[in-house]
């Protein structure tokens, strides 16, 4: 039997570094909001069986009806809270029981694609958890407080991180619960899964899947989506 697949989207951000004076999420790229270009892809992606939303509380109306939450693959949206963290365990506790595998990707990550899915979902079921992640081409360096060069880090084996992260959702579960009893806030859901112990492996993702949240992180996407076009 197929494992139902269930993807959250957090997009419960304001967006600060944008200085839009509207949530990134809601920002337009191509005419279209972000958030909607992001939500497209998991919707016509046949793996996935549906798809839960986390928007701030104040606009769950108006995204439920410019998105019709509630109707196909597209969950009843769903409220975040203050941090990332919240949103995501907000968005998990509105899963079905019969949930296999939860996929989590950010809601300003517009260039995801159905290959970067079906991958991170293999790859969860197969080791418990994975993440899409590209390998660090930059040369590092390790700077001081006052601005100086102390020196240079080895970038071998050194990876950052993008989304959809991936998961058994026994094992998110229980990675958010500890969480919480222990009162630690991570920087992604990988973090937190690491914290229990368990290994997870990495699925190769592509400088393309850039996250917007500056002014030319927008540039950038616009590019993109005219060259794919």
């Amino acid at each position: 039997m197929q494992m139902k697949v269930s993807v959250i989207i957090p997009a419960a951000g304001q967006g600060r570094r944008m200085a839009a004076g509207v949530s990134k999420q809601f920002m337009l790229l191509g005419g279209e909001p972000i958030l909607k270009r992001t939500l497209d892809v998991f919707l016509k992606e046949p793996s996935v069986s549906s798809v839960t939303l986390v928007v701030p509380e104040a606009d769950v109306g108006a995204v439920s009806e410019e998105f019709g939450g509630g109707r196909g693959k597209l969950q009843p949206v769903v409220a975040g809270g203050r941090e990332r963290q919240d949103s995501v365990y907000n968005g998990l506790l509105s899963l079905s029981a019969d949930t296999g595998v939860v996929l989590v990707h950010d809601g300003v990550r517009p260039f995801v694609t159905g290959a970067m899915i079906r991958e991170a979902t293999q790859a969860a079921i197969a080791h418990g958890a994975a993440v899409v992640a590209i390998p660090v081409n930059d040369t590092l360096k390790r700077v001081s407080p006052g601005g100086i060069i102390e020196g240079g880090v080895d970038r071998e084996g050194l990876w950052r991180m993008q989304t959809p992260q991936a998961f058994r959702y026994a094992i998110l579960r229980r990675a958010f619960e500890k969480a919480r009893a222990d009162g630690f806030c991570g920087t992604d859901e990988v973090s937190l899964v690491e914290r229990l112990g368990e290994k997870v492996a990495v699925v190769t993702g592509a400088e393309s899947n850039i996250k917007i949240t500056r002014p030319e992180d927008l540039a950038l996407a616009e590019m993109l989506l005219a060259a794919r076009r």
